[in-house]
């Protein structure tokens, strides 16, 4: 079951990264962030199950929730800007670069032993994030322009994928501890998603267009698609027997639906390499999980 779960959530983060990408040609960043975590918020209150799905959270657990969401609260202000600048099916790839992160965090972290298949894993990982700097003919012979993409923007991808690994490190010490449910983990996460996002709007003086962005489709869509695919990653979680090896896996799927929107939604060039890059980054997570 949880296997499914996961499979869901990475299908529906691929969607909702093009969503992403097609919201933010409507409406502005802190836009789109704010009121998409909004009603990601209110959504998620009917599923919670009343007072009890969210009273009971021990305090060191709300501090670890409360600081988790404050990784992801960085960590989507630094995708979105990437999203915005920078071609969907490209940024569909550095996300894999998470499991590059996740290891090092499972070393430095965790105290864990990389096996040798997991330096062989970590090898290809890096390999397949290089090989995006080769330029294709089309390009060399002046037929294409190449995408002209600043390095703050790569940047800002590389921080949001180190964060989301961080996060997801969190999620299975939240869940494994068996002292908070997937309902209580997703209410409090929200409820602080929205006062972060709150607080910025605040202190940066955004000024919202509330009826633009309740105008915008795609808001609506990416709200929904968040409190879906989340619940079913806190729920797989959940599972004693779920591996943080195969999840990591079974995530990437993402990355195809992503690489595939740019192609057929977007339009976008060089999406054949984007998939070669992608299925090395993949090959090296597969032997990493044998």
């Amino acid at each position: 079951m949880w296997i499914d779960l996961v499979l869901i959530y990475g299908i529906l983060k691929g969607v909702r990264d093009i969503a992403k990408k097609k919201a933010l040609t409507i409406s502005g960043v802190t836009e789109v962030l704010f009121v998409y975590t909004l009603l990601a918020f209110i959504f998620t209150v009917p599923t919670i199950g009343g007072i009890d799905g969210i009273v009971g959270v021990p305090g060191r657990e709300t501090g670890m929730i409360a600081f988790k969401s404050f990784i992801i609260f960085i960590a989507f202000l630094c995708s979105f800007y990437a999203i915005e600048k920078m071609p969907i099916s490209l940024y569909g790839v550095l996300d894999l670069s998470r499991m590059l992160f996740a290891m090092i965090l499972g070393v430095f972290v965790l105290k864990e032993h990389l096996k040798f298949t997991q330096v062989i894993a970590m090898i290809l990982v890096a390999a397949g994030l290089l090989m995006l700097k080769y330029k294709p003919r089309a390009v060399r012979e002046g037929r294409q322009t190449a995408d002209k993409i600043p390095y703050v923007i790569y940047i800002l991808a590389f921080v949001s994928t180190f964060l989301n690994a961080l996060s997801g490190m969190l999620d299975k010490i939240l869940m494994g501890g068996g002292n908070i449910t997937s309902g209580q983990l997703q209410f409090w996460y929200m409820l602080f998603m929205v006062l972060y996002y709150g607080i910025y709007v605040v202190v940066t003086k955004c000024k919202i267009n509330w009826k633009g962005v309740l105008k915008n489709p795609y808001v609506w869509l990416i709200s929904i698609l968040f409190v879906i695919a989340d619940r079913c990653l806190f729920i797989a979680n959940g599972y004693g027997a779920s591996r943080v090896t195969v999840m990591t896996l079974l995530k990437q799927v993402c990355c195809i639906v992503t690489i595939a929107g740019g192609r057929f939604i977007f339009k976008e060039k060089n999406t054949l390499q984007r998939f070669v890059c992608a299925a090395v980054i993949i090959a090296g997570i597969v032997i990493s999980v044998l």
